[in-house]
């Protein structure tokens, strides 16, 4: 017997170190240290006044009904210095300006992409994620960082789940919250700052709304975890956009039974141009601007509900109110437009050598352009880029994401549509098909479209537009098509180079290794650094305290396919074996591609 305790003893201690453990990196999480660069220099893509639409223009995201002014109050779990201070949330990879100060736009000194909004009706300010938080990119050379607009960013932005390797925002926050409402020291300091004059009149009510806030929280991190919703750690820059978006919108909000395992994230992709594609998403599943921006707004946060108070399914014109802000998407979608590729920077990242950059557009010419060039077609006066959809079986990369979309199917009849009022909305599936729905087993992609036909029919009735405005905001007219395909789309290749990391799922590091064989191409890597490598074309991957190891060997993160190399063509080779002094010149060329100083090479 007394064995007996021993062991049991010996297990509740490991146990509790394994608690112990997990708390502590869920309060402490795993950052990089963050040096201000000696300067903060801009492309010249659009006009400041755009960039400031862009980077602070609310979408109706809410973030769990989290407020602007609880999040500046925050502190960190075991001190007083504040959570949201430009040096703390850049540690994260949050865009902040060296020596940052609160703006009329800004007003609580955040990072690129946190804004705040206010529902129709109400004085509340919720906080608001925007598009720029994860399309914003920087580059840092030499104690210099170059500002790309439009590009990936490198955040660590969605995951509630502690984790043992990275930190996350998400858990940050979450300890940040829970600390804040567990500690009566900490929440009084807190609810003075929010409340002002008003602290004791509004302290009891301020406490219970905070509690409802941080249970949205704490249940999702709960969820996430028990359920392993999450295998593939995300990491710097990557979400399973799809996987989240489809685990909110058919998990949380209609049945348990629709959560499914995400285990294929995807890079951020680059915003420039893309208003001229024919499809947009890695897997070319999307086409209306506006039905696109929603579903990305709802994955990020907005509100949505499908129910009644009494929990029965919306119908007819109830259906379906969302904090979404038609007008305001607009607006970002419509500066987006204005936004232009990149341009080298040769006073930061060193002068372009013309005689091998013409060496590499040939080169180009004959290994690349039949991807990567699309044509070009004429729709009512817009010019369309029809850009090639490319089959797993012949990229050959990790197949996850392309896959999960193709097969996940979830079971949304609890909410009782019509056949044939679906028939009715603005909605085109690819292929057409007569085969009835099944709202049984209905894929992400559809379910999605039919939900943002919806909400967008709900958000243009409340907010009074007419049937001729709405087709305008829609974006060219265009319905919201949809098509499920087991391939990933080629885009063009201007301003390639500061997009990195490379694949959709970004695991491959630089441009060099993305024209190298496999077997070239670096196993495990640091993710989480903005050093750039001028040469290789991409971020720097050595080891730093506080990095984020991608491991490409785990499922969804493989960095096969887009192969050059010898051997037949298929399966993830595309091309022939390039020579080094091959892909140097490819880079060069890579470098100017589309932008002014292509025009100055010289002919071979």
């Amino acid at each position: 017997m007394r064995l007996f305790y021993r062991v049991l003893l010996m297990l509740l201690v490991a146990l509790g170190a394994l608690i112990g453990l997990i708390l502590y990196f869920t309060v402490h999480p795993k950052l990089p240290e963050y040096s201000a660069p000696q300067q903060l220099h801009y492309l010249d893509q659009w006009s400041a006044v755009d960039r400031q639409i862009y980077y602070f223009t609310p979408q109706g995201t809410q973030v769990k009904g989290l407020r602007y002014d609880w999040f500046t109050a925050l502190e960190l779990p075991f001190s007083e210095q504040s959570f949201a201070a430009p040096d703390y949330l850049a540690r994260f990879g949050f865009l902040v300006e060296p020596q940052q100060k609160a703006s009329a736009t800004n007003p609580g000194n955040l990072p690129v992409g946190f804004t705040r909004h206010q529902n129709p009706g109400s004085h509340i300010e919720y906080l608001d994620i925007t598009c720029a938080a994860c399309h914003t990119g920087e580059l840092r050379y030499k104690g210099q960082a170059l500002r790309v607009d439009g590009a990936p960013a490198q955040h660590v932005l969605p995951s509630s789940v502690p984790t043992l390797q990275g930190g996350s925002f998400g858990q940050a926050l979450v300890a940040s919250l829970a600390a804040t409402y567990y500690n009566p020291w900490k929440f009084e300091r807190f609810a003075r700052t929010v409340l002002g004059d008003n602290y004791e009149q509004q302290h009891k009510q301020l406490r219970a709304e905070f509690k409802v806030s941080l249970d949205n929280f704490l249940a999702v991190a709960w969820n996430d975890t028990h359920r392993g919703l999450y295998p593939t750690l995300e990491g710097p820059g990557r979400t399973d956009a799809f996987g989240r978006i489809a685990n909110a919108s058919f998990g949380d909000a209609i049945t348990p039974d629709n959560y499914r395992v995400a285990n294929a994230p995807v890079d951020y992709p680059h915003l420039w141009d893309m208003w001229t594609f024919d499809w947009v998403q890695w897997n070319a599943s999307a086409k209306q601007p506006m039905a696109r921006n929603i579903g990305e707004a709802l994955g990020v946060g907005a509100t949505l509900n499908f129910f009644d108070s009494h929990g029965q399914p919306l119908q007819g014109d109830a259906r379906y109110p969302s904090s979404v802000r038609v007008h305001d998407l607009h607006l970002i979608e419509e500066t987006l437009q204005r936004l232009k590729p990149p341009v080298w920077p040769k006073a930061l990242f060193g002068q372009i050598d013309r005689p091998l950059a013409a060496k590499g557009r040939a080169l180009f010419a004959q290994n690349c352009a039949a991807c990567h060039v699309p044509p070009v077609k004429d729709e009512d006066g817009r010019l369309v880029q029809q850009l090639r959809v490319i089959p797993l079986a012949v990229i050959g990369t990790d197949p996850n994401s392309a896959n999960n979309i193709a097969d996940n199917r979830y079971d949304v009849s609890a909410l009782q549509w019509d056949p044939a009022e679906l028939a009715n909305l603005n909605v085109n599936l690819v292929p057409a098909s007569d085969e009835p729905l099944n709202l049984h087993s209905l894929s992400v992609a559809k379910g999605l479209a039919y939900i943002t036909a919806f909400v967008e029919k709900h958000a243009y009735a409340q907010a009074g537009i007419d049937p001729q405005e709405q087709a305008r905001l829609n974006g060219y007219g265009l319905p919201i098509a949809v098509q499920e395909v087991r391939a990933y789309k080629a885009r063009p290749l201007e301003g390639i180079w500061a997009t990195a990391p490379f694949l959709h799922n970004g695991s491959v590091p630089t441009l060099y290794q993305l024209l190298s064989p496999q077997s070239e191409r670096d196993e495990t890597f640091y993710r989480g650094s903005f050093e750039y490598d001028p040469r290789h074309l991409g971020y720097r991957t050595e080891a730093f305290d506080g990095g984020f190891v991608l491991d490409t060997r785990i499922s969804g993160n493989h960095n096969s396919g887009h192969e050059f190399r010898a051997g037949p063509l298929g399966n993830g080779v595309i091309g022939r074996l390039l020579q080094p002094e091959e892909r140097w010149a490819l880079l060069e060329y890579l470098k100017v591609l589309g932008g002014p100083l292509e025009q100055q090479l010289p002919p071979l």
